[in-house]
């Protein structure tokens, strides 16, 4: 690409960003707005798709149960961690990676309830094994700015939803966005899960969920944008009011933790909601989603 100038290296977007940073990324006039379906399930129209599972995949029976019933309550994606990201390096006895047994565990849940799956791959040399299985591969924050990693999930051919990283601006998560579809993956979400702040309100609470920065993507790019309130939220109390928010703010999909017994769960026990809690949410968000004319959740 010819005449791209680094003079101006802010942490907002310029017109000459989107001229020329990220133009794959950029709408191409008011309405544009990129449409299409994986798994038979619609982004980017009128549709919210919501993915809903645990944080980790703890077990065989757990990921089994968790299908079962978020399916039947709306899910349209099982999420779950087979390889998962940790802050520090050290794991109690209560947590530990499940990895390939995950991935295996997970295609049984997608095969027997019929469910498609999004779950995270941390490293280039799993991208085939979790294509396997993975109707989406998640690329987590701590890896938004990694990219050979992003361009080799990108050459996979696998649809993949980018999350922003806690501490990068709107300019860098479309950035990397550029990376992916540069190399040809044109079916790229966008998800918001939360940004690092002075002040969270909870000491228990690491980032703010930023649904400003649904309306601020919206008008420069035609890519969907997904909201994780719970792990943006990092707090049960509420996820529900910020859920419904972000349907609210024109989240094109929701995605949420969901475990049957969240005190219990391995990983974040604080942020997951009980199958209740989530049929509640979802019957909730279909309400918020009729009001402003976009098509049923549930």
């Amino acid at each position: 690409m010819k005449n791209i100038e680094n003079k101006f290296p802010g942490k907002d977007v310029s017109k000459e960003d989107i001229a020329t940073k990220f133009p794959l990324c950029a709408k191409k006039h008011k309405n544009h707005k990129s449409k299409f379906k994986i798994a038979g399930v619609e982004f980017g129209g009128k549709n919210i798709p919501i993915f809903a599972g645990p944080n980790m995949v703890e077990s065989k029976k757990l990921i089994l149960d968790i299908a079962k019933n978020v399916k039947r309550n709306g899910a349209h994606f099982l999420r779950g961690g087979a390889f998962k990201p940790l802050t520090f390096p050290y794991r109690s006895n209560k947590y530990t990676e499940t990895r390939e047994l995950g991935i295996q565990w997970l295609k049984e849940a997608k095969k027997k309830y019929k469910i498609p799956v999004i779950t995270e791959v941390m490293e280039s040399k799993y991208i085939p094994l979790v294509s396997e299985v993975a109707d989406i591969l998640q690329i987590g924050s701590r890896n938004m700015q990694n990219y050979p990693f992003l361009i080799d999930c990108a050459k996979s051919g696998k649809p993949i939803m980018l999350k922003r990283h806690y501490g990068s601006s709107l300019r860098d998560w479309l950035g990397a966005a550029e990376y992916i579809m540069l190399h040809g993956n044109r079916k790229l979400i966008l998800c918001e899960r939360g940004v690092s702040v002075p002040h969270t309100h909870r000491e228990t609470s690491r980032f703010l969920i930023d649904l400003q920065v649904v309306a601020a993507a919206k008008e420069l790019t035609h890519l969907p944008i997904v909201v994780d309130p719970t792990h943006a939220t990092f707090w049960r109390p509420w996820v529900e009011s910020m859920s419904l928010a972000s349907v609210a703010a024109g989240a094109d999909g929701i995605m949420l933790e969901v475990h049957p017994n969240p005190s219990k769960a391995a990983v974040d026990p604080l942020q997951s909601i009980n199958y209740q809690e989530f049929k509640k949410i979802t019957k909730k968000m279909d309400v918020i989603a009729k009001k402003i004319y976009r098509r049923k959740i549930i």
